[in-house]
């Protein structure tokens, strides 16, 4: 007779983090942390970052996929974790993402049991990111503006992916809003639009304002998916 409990048997799953209305997370953009956890103790049993490329856009966004269908092929950013297990573990699993951009990161969470030689491979478990990744490029922290002068308020907005938008591309910016949200330190507050700037990614628009000190919020706002991405910075008016 076997005892198959009571010896430890390797268990491998595959975790990627896919961007919400784009595509994976990968190296590009410093990959997803991957956090492997025991439900009832919280005892860690893998951690670890996603990596690879972004995978096929054609695939992914294009073509229409059909049941048992995969979107991912081998170069496809992952993290594959092989656990000795001796019984069944039910498990949470984060996907922290993306790590070069911790303004924008965002934690996605699920659990499911892991079943000992049961392995989860292939396109393995897929974790959504929503958002945007939002940097302001202009004004630079804490600058210095003379009152009457021309404030340049400019953003790069991109997937969480690191993936581009434009006017009609595949992440079309025609249907992003992005405001610049600026409050004084007299309680004072204006909203201003930003604009595709001509160049990929990238929004902007120009403001003046009286002398004081202002805290600036830039967001970004997908209607269509719920996507939304935020960046602060701060600006003194002399």
């Amino acid at each position: 007779m076997s005892f198959p409990s009571v010896f430890a048997q390797t268990t491998s799953i595959t975790v990627r983090a896919k961007a919400k209305d784009a595509k994976f997370i990968g190296t590009s953009i410093g990959g997803a942390q991957i956090i492997i956890k025991n439900a009832s103790t919280g005892e860690i049993l893998a951690e670890g970052i996603t990596s690879g490329s972004t995978g096929d856009t054609e695939k992914i966004m294009k073509t229409p996929l059909k049941r048992g269908e995969s979107m991912t092929d081998d170069k496809t950013a992952g993290f594959t974790a092989n656990l000795d297990l001796k019984e069944p573990v039910f498990v949470t699993v984060e996907a922290y993402a993306p790590v070069l951009k911790k303004q924008a990161a965002v934690l996605s969470s699920t659990q499911l049991w892991l079943i000992p030689g049961k392995n989860i491979e292939g396109e393995g478990l897929v974790l959504d990111i929503p958002g945007f990744v939002v940097d302001i490029l202009s004004p630079q922290t804490h600058e210095g503006i003379y009152a009457g002068g021309e404030l340049v308020l400019k953003a790069n907005v991109v997937m969480m992916c690191g993936c581009p938008t434009s006017p009609d591309g595949i992440w079309d910016a025609n249907h992003y809003e992005v405001k610049a949200l600026i409050q004084s330190d007299t309680g004072n507050r204006t909203e201003v639009e930003l604009k595709f700037a001509d160049k990929q990614s990238t929004f902007s628009a120009t403001t003046s304002l009286e002398e004081g000190i202002y805290h600036i919020s830039i967001y970004a706002y997908d209607p269509k998916t719920g996507n939304t991405g935020l960046d602060q910075t701060s600006v003194i008016i002399k």
